[in-house]
């Protein structure tokens, strides 16, 4: 395997050659310098990334390696994997399924699951596109990776979850409802959701390399996913073929597709405009609040202007993409490393085009001392390995036993907690969440904590 020190020594390389390109464009050389900063210090084999503005490509291309053990660099044809960023085709494909009245959105998902149980009969497809179901996550600690399920199993796995709230109260992310949609795209049309997805989306926007996961099928120019393991470079974890075929977010596509994509979804191709109102429009809770998540997108407010936005992390990979409407300008990032962070890259790269926008940032509330003491406590009591699930009342259960450990792991040996610095608090439906920068020892953290009006806890990642 390629040595760190030659792994970082070929993305270097890249950039020299890249940074020429950009010589007249001190936009385009700060991005490559972003890029192997970050690539440099989260240890990322390979990235792709684009820039679009007004519909016109700024800047495509790839850094580092798609394939460490064979030396293949990354280019535009790369194929990487999707994760959750396959939603949003999940959604749109459902959209298109509406408008030609095979299913209607406030249908109970019963009809389509007769073996659903009763308490899950006021759920609708409109619940299942916007994580308002109230499903928890079919993934738990007794659920094998590696096992190859059949359909009808995993639908009787998910049917068997009880709903954590009821439908429509709350927004709880929810791979159980996608999987679900998959499924049901099967049940109306008798075709695998895959095939539907080529034949209504991909082929004809020209996403001409996308497709649902195969191990087994040959597919030229198809990136190799890692993760870090102690440090170390690895291959990714193995997982059973069913479970990369699944419509939560199993799709392989290059950033020359994620481009095909983008300007589908600026010019509004393949739906009707009044429904790809329906999929960015924010969903509304049963208390009357919105919350910020349209159908398989979220829809952030910043400086006065929608962020459509979506990341995805799957089996050593990631992608993120955002676009901002107001400004018509869209950043798209992949990345072939399970702890990569491509939100971190895209972000970094939309803020070399936020210097052209008049808004200024919103001042920071003062900070809420019971938050910031509610918070140092789960802190502590995460990295002790004493963080326990009900202290977490509205997080997933699954996430949490998925999470949990790989918490103790990031904060074990990194120091003592030195301060928490509030930097921004917003409202998310009924949820106040806030953000803090976390200073463990000699080393940076950003945690949100999400409380809810019932003053359980909603959210807590660590990044």
């Amino acid at each position: 395997m390629v040595s760190q020190f030659r792994l970082t020594l070929f993305a270097l390389l890249i950039g020299l050659s890249a940074a020429s390109l950009f010589a007249a464009d001190d936009v385009g050389a700060r991005i490559d310098d972003l890029i192997h900063r970050e690539m440099t210090r989260q240890k990322i084999p390979g990235v792709a990334i684009a820039v679009v503005q007004h519909g016109e490509v700024l800047v495509a291309r790839g850094y580092g390696l798609a394939n460490v053990e064979q030396d293949v660099p990354v280019d535009q044809n790369t194929i990487f994997q999707s994760g959750s960023v396959g939603k949003q085709f999940t959604a749109v494909l459902i959209t298109l399924l509406i408008e030609d009245g095979k299913i209607a959105l406030e249908d109970s998902v019963t009809k389509y699951f007769p073996e659903a149980p009763e308490s899950w009969r006021s759920i609708t497809v409109h619940h299942l596109l916007t994580h308002t179901s109230g499903i928890p996550n079919y993934e738990s600690a007794d659920f094998d990776l590696q096992r190859n399920y059949t359909e009808l199993e995993l639908i009787r796995r998910a049917t068997s979850l009880k709903p954590q709230f009821a439908a429509g109260a709350r927004w709880s992310y929810s791979n159980t409802g996608y999987m679900l949609l998959g499924l049901l795209v099967k049940r109306v049309t008798g075709q695998f959701y895959g095939d539907v997805l080529r034949d209504r989306i991909f082929n004809p926007i020209g996403m001409k390399t996308a497709q649902v996961i195969s191990d087994t099928d040959i597919v030229p120019r198809r990136a190799s996913g890692y993760q870090l393991v102690d440090g170390a470079l690895k291959n990714q974890a193995w997982v059973s073929p069913i479970l990369n075929t699944t419509a939560d977010g199993c799709l392989y596509f290059s950033l020359n597709d994620l481009l095909a994509w983008d300007q589908a979804w600026r010019s509004q191709a393949v739906l009707k405009p009044e429904s790809w109102a329906m999929v960015k429009t924010p969903v509304h809770l049963n208390s009357g609040r919105t919350y910020p998540y349209g159908f398989g997108i979220n829809l952030f407010d910043e400086n006065g202007q929608t962020v459509e936005r979506h990341s995805g992390a799957w089996q050593g990979f990631k992608a993120f993409r955002a676009r901002y409407v107001g400004d018509d300008f869209s950043v798209l990032v992949l990345a072939n490393l399970a702890q990569a962070m491509p939100d971190r890259i895209g972000d970094g790269i939309a803020a070399f085009f936020k210097s052209k926008r008049d808004a200024s940032p919103e001042p920071v509330p003062k900070e809420n001392l019971a938050v910031t003491l509610r918070l140092t406590r789960l802190l502590g009591e995460a990295r002790d390995g004493k963080l326990k699930p009900e202290e977490l009342a509205y997080v997933d259960i699954e996430y949490f036993s998925a999470v949990a450990p790989r918490l103790v792991k990031r904060l074990a040996g990194i120091g003592s907690l030195r301060q928490l610095k509030l930097t921004e608090s917003i409202e998310l439906g009924d949820d106040m969440i806030y953000r803090y920068e976390a200073a463990f020892g000699d080393q940076k953290l950003i945690v949100r904590i999400g409380i809810a009006p019932d003053d359980k806890v909603s959210t807590f990642v660590i990044n």
